[in-house]
């Protein structure tokens, strides 16, 4: 390991040194910062929109499914308490088929579709189905701005290699992963790399993280057309020079990597994160290649499937 007291810190990396207050990575492979934030109510940490925006897919559209349910049983709950006489149009004699008919009746009033065959003829009646089909109103409203949130949102679509590499590199080794666009007629521009190392260090008995900034062989790019290998060369400036497997546990090592490009289609800046812990880095081992020319030469084949692609060097 080469000696960190000659080396640049970085100690502008949003993370602290105390080593014992710290549990497990500081970058989750998502990108998002592996940190749990607690004592203040649940509410005053919690954004409703931002959360929507950024769960998945399949989160986003089972909750508007059971809010959407939840609503409707509630009303249907009121109009049940109100009385079914007060709604003209229920053709149905059994307690569950009733309470089915005023389902759909909510269902339909909190969608303004309004088919017409149950009406409400009661003062209640009435004042409780406005308020369902205001209550509708306003919630598509809201789902409405929600998907085009998520639609809207910039988002950089990279795929990072699961893995990270150390292998021969001009005389010496060097680290290396792997990044590529995975979208059809996406054009990141403008591409910014910046890498960095954590390692856990005992000075006079005391342990602390330190961060490094790692030099790169290259840190901007002007398009991101195929994929992109970074490589952070192993020399003497390097503070993870000399260190194996067994070291780079010992010192708890996180590389964490930032992307920073201007998508085109967005026309705004986009960012992606993603780290390696030391378990997720292999040794003497090489990237496959990823594109060849098509059979026909008039265009390249780029193959998103070999992003992971390596094989172990003799």
């Amino acid at each position: 390991m080469a000696k960190l007291s000659f080396l640049k810190k970085n100690n502008d990396t949003g993370f602290g040194n105390n080593a014992d207050d710290y549990g497990g990575r500081f970058v989750n492979k998502d990108g998002s910062f592996n940190i749990k934030r607690v004592g203040v109510p649940f509410w005053e940490k919690f954004s409703m929109y931002h959360s929507m925006i950024s769960m998945p897919t399949w989160q986003f559209f089972s909750i508007i499914v059971i809010s959407f349910v939840f609503l409707n049983l509630l009303f249907t709950a009121c109009f049940w308490l109100i009385g079914v006489p007060q709604f003209t149009g229920v053709l149905v004699d059994n307690d569950l088929l009733k309470f089915r008919e005023l389902f759909f009746f909510s269902t339909e009033t909190f969608s303004t579709v309004g088919y017409g065959r149950v009406n409400p003829v009661g003062g209640m009646a009435n004042a409780f189905a406005a308020a369902d089909a205001l209550s509708g109103s306003l919630f598509f409203a809201l789902v409405t701005g929600l998907m085009y949130g998520r639609f809207s949102k910039p988002k950089a679509y990279l795929s990072f290699s699961r893995m990270a590499l150390i292998t021969p590199y001009q005389g010496t080794t060097g680290l290396m992963f792997r990044i590529v666009s995975n979208k059809n007629r996406l054009l990141l521009t403008e591409v910014e790399v910046k890498v960095n190392a954590s390692l856990l260090v005992e000075e006079n008995g005391v342990k602390s993280y330190q961060f490094f900034n790692l030099p790169l062989e290259r840190t901007k790019l002007d398009n991101l057309a195929l994929n992109l290998t970074v490589v952070h060369p192993i020399d003497e400036n390097s503070p993870i020079k000399e260190m194996d497997p067994a070291e780079m546990k010992n010192v708890d090592l996180e590389i964490t990597v930032l992307i920073k490009a201007y998508e085109d289609g967005y026309a705004n800046t986009v960012l992606q994160r993603t780290s390696y812990t030391y378990d997720e880095i292999i040794f003497d081992a090489k990237f496959d290649k990823m594109y060849k020319e098509s059979g026909d030469g008039r265009t390249t084949i780029l193959h998103l499937d070999k992003l992971d692609s390596y094989k172990v060097l003799k």
